[in-house]
This record gives C-alpha cells, sequence and structure tokens, in this order.
C-alpha cells in the first residue's frame, strides 16, 4: 500500500557502477558467517547520522532482487523499484523486508545498498538472491500518515514459518521463533514481520509460536504469502514492550511509590 508523500523531483541518477558478477545463495550465506574484521562498505556517506529513522509497516511496494555481490569485506545488494525512488537520495534509507538499509547508488530503475556480514547473520536477507521480491518503504516524513506502528527497522531476530493456511480469501500463518523475542509478542498486539505491520492474533506458549491473519488484499502487497513453510522471516517487536520492561526491571515503579 503506498503512503501518500509530498514528492519532490527526482534527484539527477547517479550512474550504477558495475557489480561484481553474482555469487551463489550458499556462497552468499557462507562467506558472511566467515567474514571477521570486515571493513564497512565503502559507499557516499549518510547526509545527516544523527537522524534516527522511523517506519510504519506499510510496504509501499514490492522490489525485485536484480544482483548480489561481494565488494571489498562487505556486500552489495542492487534493487528494482519505483515507487521509492521518488525523492530518494544518497544516504536515505530504506527498510528492505524490514531492515534498515542505506541507499548508496540509484538511478531511474533502482537502487543498491550495503550489507555487512553482521547483517546477513541476523536477518533473512542471507536468504535472498536474484529474481526474490522484497518489502520496500521509506522512512517517514513528518508529513506521513501513521498507518501502522513505530518501526525502527531494527530486526530483533528472525522466525520461521512453521504453517500457512487459507481460509476464506484470507491465509494464516504461523511463525516459530526464540523465547526471548516472544515473550514480547501478545495477542491483539503489533509486529513487523519482514517490514510489514501485523496484529498477532494468538501466541502459542508450548510451541514458541505465533501467528497472523492476512486478508486478501495485503497478500498482493507483501512478499509474505510468496514464502514457504520452514523458510525465514525478519522480526521486529512493539518497542513498547522493551520499554516498559525496561522502566520494570530498574527499580522505576518502586521509587514512584516511595515519593
Amino acid at each position: 500500500m503506498a503512503l501518500a508523500h509530498s514528492l519532490t523531483p527526482l534527484a539527477k541518477p547517479s550512474k550504477l557502477p558495475s557489480l561484481p558478477a553474482p555469487i551463489s545463495k550458499s556462497s552468499f550465506f557462507s562467506l558472511s558467517l566467515s567474514a571477521r574484521n570486515h571493513k564497512p562498505f565503502s559507499g557516499p556517506r549518510r547526509r545527516n547520522p544523527r537522524i534516527q529513522c522511523l517506519f510504519t509497516g506499510i510496504v509501499e511496494e514490492m522490489g525485485r532482487v536484480q544482483r548480489v555481490g561481494r565488494v571489498d569485506d562487505g556486500f552489495v545488494m542492487r534493487i528494482g523499484a519505483r515507487t521509492v525512488l521518488e525523492g530518494v537520495g544518497l544516504g536515505d534509507s530504506i527498510a528492505i523486508n524490514g531492515t534498515c538499509l542505506t541507499v548508496t547508488e540509484f538511478d531511474a530503475a533502482g537502487f543498491a545498498v550495503g550489507l555487512s556480514p553482521e547483517t546477513l547473520r541476523k536477518t533473512s536477507l542471507a536468504e535472498v538472491e536474484a529474481g526474490s521480491a522484497v518489502n520496500l518503504e521509506r522512512a517517514v516524513l513528518p508529513t506521513t500518515r501513521m498507518g501502522g506502528h513505530f518501526v525502527q527497522g531494527h530486526v530483533d531476530g528472525t522466525g520461521e514459518i512453521v504453517s500457512m493456511e487459507p481460509e476464506a480469501d484470507s491465509l494464516w500463518v504461523k511463525v516459530r521463533t526464540e523465547k526471548e523475542l516472544l515473550r514480547y509478542v501478545v495477542p491483539k498486539g503489533f509486529i513487523a514481520v519482514d517490514g510489514t505491520s501485523l496484529t498477532v492474533v494468538d501466541v502459542f506458549d508450548e510451541e514458541d509460536c505465533f501467528n497472523f491473519m492476512l486478508v486478501a488484499y495485503t497478500q498482493q502487497k507483501v512478499v509474505i504469502p510468496m514464502k514457504r513453510v520452514g523458510q525465514k522471516v525478519n522480526l521486529e517487536v512493539d518497542i513498547l514492550g522493551k520499554y516498559v520492561e525496561r522502566l520494570l526491571s530498574s527499580g522505576f515503579v518502586d521509587s514512584i511509590k516511595a515519593r
């Protein structure tokens, strides 16, 4: 679903350099695990590194991975897109399957981002390859409608799809994840799955699982229905739960009661 934005003229296309030859999915993942003491991706710096990005979990479009390759001690991914290129600039942040990444190059047909080995270890992006569809969302503007919930683009971990069951024109999806993440997941609460803002239906503590339902419209706009049982999804839990836990564990409530 595209969000309403104040459009600015498209920046003058920046010619993309010839990317390295694509590497296989297995090599891509193994390299991400074996890299040590890697240098940051050598691209243009962010325009203002002090700005913290914020997303809504309302996917603007599905892009298509065109190429994945290695550069120095890091990796680069090129993605074909249209909507998220409106007003884009070098150093801007775009959430790719819920992972906040920095635009390092772009032209009228797509953009490139750098991927560190740590990003590949912590997210499901290690599974993508040329041809894969990915969810895309630009960081919010002051004029953006908050249609979903506060999503930072800081993936907390991954989950595994354990079942996908249709009901009428909707789709039930069940995901298994670690107990450390599941404790922040509550029925009727928010969670970002591959960057999509979703409402949790039930939590199954004994199975380390939770589920949600995708209506017909959403199924056409996000990548989750394209995945198979056993594949990974990126998860970001609601940040409010973490703040509440932190306050309670720090004795904040007791300090107020003592006043």
